[in-house]
């Protein structure tokens, strides 16, 4: 038997790639597809808004060519798969052209023709819709945020909204786009909105965005009270409009293994999650200004919160909260959440440090993510007995805020409501948590 090895992405199927897997078929008895995961087209810097690995997996199963399908998630698999599956022959498309010749060593490579006038890249042109996005403030974030769309197919930023003329050109100016003051003359000139201003502008920006029909992604904290979380999420559902929150940890790769493989048992049963953030800030700034809602809780606890509601879920028994102030700000908050069996705890700090690690504990290991946790693309599993431990490495490009942004227009192209990375429900868990401690819920000052 003649087995027959090739690889793609598959994203938006064509007659193109058809024509390779019956060409690729014709060479031998069994084909065996490799289809490329979402994690290693991100790694490649592809961050198409389209199918994901499982459509594209039962897309290229549907074909009818395909005996085997396998998928590619890391760099030099192609070498493995080819010694594991016994593989006579490679087969690849022509504009590869000498690309692979390195794996003639293990066994035959042939290029084959590639139908012209057809593309993936061709197709996502003439069918990828550009959304036209609006950025509503102009500081660190939205200054971060811009150069990310430049990598997500169907994203494109034209305008940015600041109250401040001044500074609205000056943002304006250093990234090509047009400035508004108003936000009506803003709202009629963009498809979708970025909410990137200050903490207590979100609520109403985000409502104005929503009765304007545009679909929002709004910067962390996405929601300072349950209520206005609530109110916000039903608006957009009753609209048919996606409303995310953009906590960027949450959509990276490196983290969603980390949920994927705690959720499955590799540790046990989780009994503890330590998560911790800090920054060092000196004054005058935002991050220690009462009045613009600072303290540590509004500038980190959406992150941490995140992270503990993620792998424990959002039926906690009980919440307190240890604060250190300073002029009306915290700088120093500690929150401990009780779950029925299991138990969570966050520190955060603005002019308090601390180590900024993830330690997720379990009855068999525990999940180790060195600091900065929320940055991570690499964590560790570890038992008691070493040699069974396992490192974990993936990619975080950027500023990572190129993975929010894909998900977010993914799930307007694919008309999704809700995203399993970031539930609306966990989302206005977390609001809820951060309204407890300003409502001063078990909150004990130190």
């Amino acid at each position: 038997m003649v087995r027959v090895i090739t690889y793609g992405t598959y994203d938006l199927l064509h007659q193109g790639h058809i024509n390779l897997l019956r060409r690729a078929k014709e060479l031998g008895d069994y084909l065996i597809v490799g289809v490329t995961s979402d994690s290693f087209d991100r790694g490649r810097g592809k961050l198409n808004v389209r199918n994901n690995v499982l459509e594209r997996v039962e897309a290229v199963k549907a074909t009818g060519y395909a005996d085997e399908v396998i998928i590619e998630d890391y760099l030099g698999q192609k070498i493995d798969d080819i010694q594991k599956y016994d593989v006579d022959i490679f087969a690849i498309g022509s504009d590869w052209e000498g690309k692979f010749d390195y794996l003639n060593e293990y066994c035959k490579v042939v290029y084959l023709p590639r139908t012209e006038g057809i593309s993936s890249t061709l197709l996502r042109e003439e069918s990828q819709a550009v959304y036209r996005i609006g950025i509503i403030g102009s500081g660190r974030i939205a200054r971060r945020f811009v150069p990310e769309t430049k990598v997500v197919n169907g994203a494109q930023v034209v305008a940015v909204l600041n109250p401040n003329q001044k500074e609205a050109d000056s943002f304006a100016q250093i990234y090509g786009i047009q400035a508004y003051t108003d936000f009506e003359q803003f709202i009629q000139n963009v498809d979708v909105v970025y909410v990137a201003s200050p903490h207590l502008t979100h609520y109403d920006y985000v409502k104005r965005s929503l009765l304007a029909n545009k679909h929002v992604l709004c910067e962390i904290p996405f929601a300072l009270s349950k209520s206005e979380a609530l109110e916000l999420y039903k608006m957009a559902e009753e609209r048919n409009l996606v409303l995310m929150e953009a906590s960027k940890t949450a959509y990276c790769p490196a983290f969603n293994h980390i949920v994927t493989l705690v959720k499955s048992g590799i540790i046990g049963d989780v009994v503890d999650v330590i998560a911790s953030l800090s920054k060092q800030v000196l004054p005058p700034t935002r991050e220690l200004d009462r009045l613009q809602a600072g303290g540590a809780m509004n500038e980190h606890a959406p992150l941490t919160l995140m992270a503990i509601i993620k792998l424990l879920g959002i039926d906690w028994k009980d919440v307190s909260f240890h604060t250190k102030l300073e002029n009306g700000v915290d700088i120093y908050t500690k929150g401990i959440i009780n779950y029925p069996h299991a138990t969570s705890s966050f520190t955060l700090g603005i002019g308090v440090k601390t180590e900024g690690n993830l330690v997720i504990s379990g009855t068999k290991g525990y999940v180790y993510v060195p600091a900065p946790w929320w940055l991570t693309d690499f964590f560790e599993v570890r038992y008691e007995d070493q040699t069974k431990n396992k490192k974990f490495f993936y990619s975080y490009d950027g500023e990572g805020l190129r993975y929010e942004i894909q998900e977010f227009l993914s799930m307007i192209v694919n008309n999704r409501r809700s995203c399993y990375k970031l539930r609306r429900k966990e989302s206005v868990a977390i609001a809820e948590i951060i309204e407890k401690y300003h409502n001063g819920e078990n909150v004990s000052e130190i």
